[in-house]
């Protein structure tokens, strides 16, 4: 299998008469560990959502998992069904019906097990509407680990969680799949958990590095200048 992943040149997207990417190049090797910084509204969930899709196109049997920063969960449904929710593609109809309805053992294992890392056991046939916001976004995490596969999209996902869980989640997200893209509102946890760092200002990719090599003077001028 190819190394590449993907390789965007002078990529734009835009929606409407709004311009939200332009000019961007980027070639991404599979088994990256890649951080997205950027001040808000720089484009780092569009460019998640542009990757995505191209890895849909390009790769449509190679599955990947997908952390959306609304959580996109269903909110009447509980922690396990939302969670089970992530690998519905790959069952039969009727092995879907009969997890949903009554799961079956080793499902509910595997989920738990999920859970348990993510410390929401206890919550696991609570429904999600009643969850706090830390909580749902973890259930989001949880669903996009359960599905695995060789690609990891995250956008923010521990906005809404504290530091302590913060760092459980990004061992989980950076140490258990081969390539990982996430973007991230703290540069400290992208320094630490990232081997790549993409800075994007205003729809463009300011700078494009190794994390050891990000100084402080890119970061000013990414968030400040």
């Amino acid at each position: 299998m190819a190394s590449e992943l993907f390789n965007l040149v002078d990529e734009k997207v835009a929606y409407k008469a709004k311009i939200a990417l332009q000019q961007i190049t980027l070639k991404i090797e599979r088994g990256e560990k890649i951080a997205l910084i950027g001040p808000s509204g720089s484009g780092k969930t569009t460019l998640l959502y542009c990757l995505h899709e191209k890895n849909q196109i390009q790769n449509p049997n190679d599955e990947s998992a997908f952390v959306h920063q609304d959580y996109a969960l269903v909110p009447q449904l509980s922690v396990f069904h939302n969670v089970y929710i992530g690998r519905l593609d790959r069952n039969s109809v009727g092995a879907n019906l009969r997890n949903l309805i009554r799961p079956q053992s080793n499902v509910r294992a595997e989920i738990e097990s999920v859970l348990k890392d993510l410390d929401l056991v206890e919550q696991i046939n609570q429904r999600v509407g009643t969850l706090s916001g830390g909580q749902q976004q973890r259930t989001a995490i949880a669903r996009a680990v359960y599905r695995g596969g060789h690609l990891f999209l995250a956008d923010e996902p521990v906005a809404s969680i504290d530091i302590q869980q913060a760092e459980t989640v990004l061992n989980l997200i950076f140490g258990g799949t081969k390539t990982v893209i996430a973007s991230l509102h703290a540069v400290n946890f992208a320094r630490q958990y990232a081997q790549r760092i993409i800075g994007l200002r205003q729809g463009r990719v300011l700078f494009d590095s190794p994390s050891e090599e990000v100084t402080n003077d890119m970061l000013n001028k990414l968030y400040h200048r």
